[in-house]
């Protein structure tokens, strides 16, 4: 998997979470706290964060259950 790939896929699943309603590269930036342009950099795979494919199959080890644990705590140790 290339990291265009991971990127388009977690923007597209979180625009469907948000009923389908399209989340700008700028709003989504905005969200993860990180400048529009790397955003940008990484959905055209212009530049690659390394630690996301890391942090993605190490995501995949893990039973579902487990993974919705780990994603939340992320979460709420990012909102601190």
């Amino acid at each position: 998997m290339e990291i265009i790939d991971l990127f388009n896929i977690l923007h597209n699943a979180v625009e469907a979470q948000n009923n389908g309603k399209k989340i700008s590269q700028k709003d989504m930036s905005k969200k993860l706290g990180i400048p529009m342009r790397t955003y940008q950099d990484w959905r055209l795979g212009n530049t690659k964060p390394q630690a996301s494919i890391a942090v993605i199959k190490m995501l995949g080890y893990l039973e579902d259950d487990e993974i919705l644990r780990v994603v939340r705590k992320i979460n709420k140790l990012g909102d601190n």
